[in-house]
């Protein structure tokens, strides 16, 4: 059984190497995710590339407390859009869960790359790999509030 957790941040940045911006609320749009974000204007680093899961990213927010402290990151330098607490997001692969009133499917680990390093710092994506996060795609819309439940629901 898969423990709920809680929406403990938001963000978005409408540029692919901008600095994210915290949100309290945020709309997720169906086939193209949260609006404002890189992503749902196709403008990510990664918009081009094949294959599902780049609506929406998330973290625990337990990972990035327990980096190394040459690894330490915050929650926005982290680069995914949300960042939980109380769920082990890995184990969300596969599943549907609903983040308040929207419903998101885990398409698969959200692993880090090396441009998570060039914007950070060097072994950040080292420390991050295993737990880097999860990509999601949107199947029911709607808005997601920070303090928002995060369980998982039955297909």
């Amino acid at each position: 059984m898969i423990r709920d957790g809680k929406v403990e941040h938001l963000f978005i940045v409408d540029r692919a190497t901008d600095v994210l911006q915290s949100q309290t609320a945020v709309v997720a749009v169906v086939g193209r995710g949260l609006e404002g974000d890189r992503y749902f204007y196709r403008r990510g680093s990664f918009s081009h590339w094949p294959g599902r899961g780049r609506e929406v990213t998330l973290i625990e927010s337990e990972v990035l407390t327990s980096l190394p402290a040459s690894c330490t990151i915050s929650a926005a330098q982290a680069r995914r859009n949300i960042v939980t607490s109380g769920v082990r997001l890995n184990a969300l692969v596969g599943q549907y869960f609903q983040l308040g009133e929207v419903l998101l499917y885990g398409v698969r680990l959200c692993d880090p790359c090396i441009h998570l390093d060039k914007l950070t710092r060097s072994g950040v994506m080292a420390a991050l790999v295993g737990k880097g996060g999860l990509r999601a795609d949107i199947i029911e819309g709607g808005t997601i509030y920070s303090g928002d439940v995060v369980s998982a629901v039955s297909a």
